[in-house]
């Protein structure tokens, strides 16, 4: 079962509601709130249904096609959702109405919250620059550029120097139609650079790209502190294990497929809550893992339609109700370059930190980009439109 706020106000998301419940009557309100309860066993459904009715609010219901399972909409405003979720407790559905709290909470706390990241406190309001460093010869948008060690690290002395706040190594590329190297080499390109960085600069939080767990062990060793799986823990689940070892922070993505095979022909009845549901499951694997500092990635561009990554930074802020700092990675990325006419990659650094601004203003509390410089400054200037009383300048 899983729970989720929904951003109804947009009317072409209340009309894709309307049309899966069958809602014939016109009720769209702006601020309107859905709260959705999916893979709801048939029973439960019709005790929440009547429980609803008898309280005077409207739900909607949609069952799967055996009649096991459904899904279960109701709309209304926070405080509405926070009376269902009481009753739900004294109907004696105490895991559900607890589902629901702590789903509200999560949602209203977040940019009223701070976060934990190996050891560095982060304000509410704060968010984190990662720069990406590939060391592989066919990365879509610098593969070969930082290839060699001495190049790869000369890129990390200048993100550090542009005020970066995570440095995510790859080696191996992950854009769509990328065949996947060999653990060895793989090792091969990352272990020297992180060493090399932590060398001139101790204090480097450094991220390191990979699905593989021996990869993710061997970085943890040298002195990584984060492993960013693309994978969301499919690839090989045991990394999980890996990151609670060294108690590592995490970074859970969505894919849909494999860099490989991701982007023929992807498809999604509802992207937003198909990739939460996906979130939701890979966060709880981790979780029983014993993986305490979690981050979540929705995969922009990682089988996604240009229309699905769009609906996604749209609805990004529905992602808050699972309680984890939300990471977007949208640079340079092919979605930007169809959407302007083709524009070649080189060239989308402007749209990039446009696309990266709306991301932290919809909730992003960690970018990750090609342009450390652009998006240090997007950072500043929306913490200065958040925060307009506490602007300090030199002059």
């Amino acid at each position: 079962m899983n729970t989720q706020l929904i951003n109804i106000s947009f009317p072409d998301i209340f009309k894709r509601y309307s049309l899966k419940y069958n809602i014939y009557r016109e009720l769209y309100e702006q601020g309107q709130l859905g709260l959705e309860l999916r893979e709801v066993n048939s029973g439960l459904l019709d005790r929440m249904q009547k429980m609803i009715f008898e309280r005077n609010e409207i739900c909607y219901k949609k069952l799967s096609e055996t009649g096991e399972t459904g899904d279960l909409l109701f709309t209304g405003s926070i405080a509405t959702f926070r009376e269902i979720a009481r009753d739900t407790i004294s109907f004696g559905n105490e895991d559900l109405g607890h589902r629901i709290t702590s789903l509200i909470r999560n949602y209203l706390a977040y940019d009223n919250t701070g976060f934990s990241l190996c050891g560095r406190n982060v304000p509410p309001g704060e968010s984190l620059v990662m720069g990406i460093l590939n060391i592989t010869p066919d990365s879509f948008s610098d593969g070969g550029r930082y290839f060699e060690p001495e190049s790869a690290i000369e890129h990390a002395r200048q993100m550090i120097s542009d005020g970066v706040d995570i440095i995510d190594i790859g080696g191996e590329s992950t854009r769509p139609g990328s065949e996947s190297v060999s653990e060895s080499e793989e090792t091969r390109r990352v272990i020297p650079v992180i060493e090399k960085i932590l060398e001139f600069a101790p204090d480097t939080l450094i991220s390191v790209d990979t699905t593989k767990k021996n990869v993710a062990h061997e970085a943890l060793k040298t002195g990584a502190k984060i492993i960013n799986d693309i994978s969301g823990l499919t690839f090989e689940p045991e990394i999980a294990h890996v990151v609670k070892e060294f108690d590592a922070a995490l970074v859970v993505m969505h894919i849909k497929g494999t860099p490989r095979d991701m982007q023929l022909n992807p498809y999604y009845d509802d992207v937003t809550g198909e990739v939460y549901d996906f979130l939701s499951q890979r966060v709880t694997y981790a979780r029983k893992a014993g993986v305490r500092n979690i981050i979540i990635d929705p995969g922009i561009g990682f089988g996604k339609r240009l229309s699905d990554n769009y609906e996604i930074l749209k609805r990004l802020d529905e992602f808050k109700g699972m309680g984890y700092p939300i990471l977007i990675g949208l640079s340079r990325k092919a979605f930007l370059g169809k959407t302007l006419d083709g524009l070649e990659v080189s060239k989308r650094d402007t749209a990039s930190v446009i696309a990266e601004a709306l991301s932290i203003r919809n909730g992003a509390r960690i970018i990750r980009t090609h342009n450390v410089k652009n998006a240090v400054q997007a950072k500043k200037i929306l913490k200065c439109l958040s925060n307009p009383e506490d602007i300090k300048l030199n002059v």
